[in-house]
């Protein structure tokens, strides 16, 4: 059973700035470690698969850091999209090319901006997936919700299968509040990850089925695969593919897809709010870098300095972070509308912020 990562770094991470910028997106900062999330995304597979057999997926406009930032990648493996659009099209890019090379071979699509707090329990459980792959399933991991978290999707447990896992009653839209409670209640439910296993030529028959609209340009990419031609044709054929999610386009509405439940110290690290998920805090709660950072009197605060000297005096519950150049002040509990700020340096176009 021959496994191939596929580690998806297409995102924009808007929620981060002024961290992040358009050249430096989420997933090539070092938000959970002194290391890129990329880079620990790639360092945690060691041992389950090789990074000859692994690929990464991004845009023209990472691909080189992408490169840099996971030594020893092949050059073949790094697979660039001409335009986003979306997972669907994404993931069908690596199936195609790992169909090419091994037909039953069993892909493994990570987010590349993701912390696991436990990669060898991480590792376990995709190689339990991979064993349920094996069989025709199209498996997603679930993750055992720890608290009602409304940024999250959600998983509906359905029948036990055969050989482990479990069917999929239904997927959820991220929830209110007091959904979200009973959903967690209720222990019929795990947060979608956004991981997925399955086989090259399973997923090319979802596809085919499900997406019928892809059939010709993935017929076209898979003709051209390992020949020189291939960037031309993938330059033609990939901005017409229809710009959907993988769970739109194909897990809700396949029949055999199932859940393998994990609970490995997962975070999306979604915002700057969840931030004290995967960095250590003191003993107030604070989540404290910088060597000139200086806070006093705060409590549950967020404060990431760069060079200069940065004090918080007072505070509860807000984010501080100074890029150098752009300075953040928000609410924990509004970091999630971060992402506004960069709507409005857009509309300013203030482009050098961006």
């Amino acid at each position: 059973m021959a496994l191939y990562p596929v580690i998806m770094a297409g995102g924009s991470g808007t929620r981060f700035w002024p961290l992040s910028r358009q050249a430096r997106p989420k997933q090539f900062l070092p938000l959970a470690s002194k290391l890129p999330l990329i880079t620990d995304t790639a360092a945690r597979l060691k041992g389950l698969a090789s990074l000859k057999d692994t690929f990464i997926v991004c845009g023209p406009l990472h691909a080189k850091a992408a490169a840099k930032l996971v030594k020893g990648l092949p050059p073949k493996n790094l697979l660039v999209e001409p335009v986003a659009r979306n997972t669907a099209p994404a993931i069908a890019l690596a199936t195609v090319q790992v169909a090419a090379r091994d037909p039953q071979g069993i892909l493994i699509v990570l987010p590349s901006d993701h912390h696991v707090a436990d990669p060898a329990g991480f590792r376990k459980t995709l190689a339990e997936a991979a064993r349920l792959a094996e069989r025709g399933h199209i498996v997603t991991l679930g993750i055992q919700p720890h608290r009602p978290e409304t940024g999250y999707g959600y998983i509906q447990l359905g029948e036990p299968l055969e050989g482990g896992g479990r069917q999929v009653k239904a997927f959820k839209e991220k929830p209110d509040l007091a959904t979200a409670q009973g959903y967690v209640t209720s222990g019929e439910f795990l947060w979608n990850g956004g991981i997925f296993v399955f086989r090259a030529d399973v997923m090319l028959e979802a596809f085919a089925q499900h997406m019928p609209e892809m059939k010709k340009g993935l017929a076209a990419l898979s003709g051209a695969v390992g020949k020189r031609t291939f960037p031309a044709v993938l330059k033609k054929v990939f901005p017409k593919l229809p710009a959907v999610s993988i769970d739109y386009g194909v897990m809700e509405k396949a029949s055999n897809i199932a859940v393998l439940p994990g609970d490995f110290g997962w975070s999306d690290v979604g915002s700057f709010a969840a931030i004290p998920e995967v960095r250590p805090a003191d003993a107030r709660g604070n989540v404290v870098s910088g060597d000139e950072t200086v806070v006093v009197d705060c409590d549950g605060c967020v404060v990431l300095g760069d060079k200069r000297p940065l004090a918080v005096v007072g505070l509860t519950d807000v984010v501080v972070v100074d890029a150098g150049d752009a300075v953040l002040v928000v609410p924990k509990d509004k970091s999630q509308d971060v992402r506004k700020v960069v709507e409005a340096l857009k509309a300013r176009r203030r482009q050098k912020y961006l």
